[in-house]
């Protein structure tokens, strides 16, 4: 169900997904979903029957790598995606020997990265006009 993204035809099914998740749904402008980081990110797709489902981006920062824009889109949440996709990203990034992640949570996404072991640090904060917290997990 889940791979890394390696061709443009992947990218365009990311970005759709996150259109629809980010944009559509969540009402962030463009120039706030699509940033400089892109084309230096490790990008995550998740279909069904070549339909995509899922996205999700991963960011190596030194020792630390940080999960960004997971989107399921909304027929196919409620199924466990979401959970499946945070497990695939954390193996992808340990299998690159990194076991410190990073995550900007919207604030009623907390319990859920929560049960993946991920503690809220800090104030909470705006980002994209959504209200965030710091999240942190390490496995060292």
């Amino acid at each position: 169900m889940f791979r890394l993204a390696d061709s443009y035809h992947d990218m365009i099914k990311i970005f759709i997904v996150r259109g629809i998740v980010f944009m559509e749904e969540q009402g962030v402008p463009f120039w706030e979903e699509v940033d400089k980081h892109e084309f230096s990110a490790v990008h995550v797709l998740g279909e069904i029957d070549g339909e995509p489902v899922a996205a999700g981006r991963i960011r190596y920062r030194g020792d630390t790598a940080k999960l960004e824009r997971l989107a399921i889109r909304p027929h196919y949440r409620g199924q466990g995606f979401g959970h499946a996709l945070v497990d695939y990203m954390m193996d992808v990034i340990r299998k690159n020997g990194i076991h410190k992640f990073l995550i900007h949570a919207q604030s009623h996404l907390t319990d859920f990265y929560g049960a993946h072991g991920f503690q809220a640090h800090g104030n909470p904060f705006e980002e994209a006009g959504i209200r965030h917290f710091r999240m942190i997990y390490s496995e060292i």
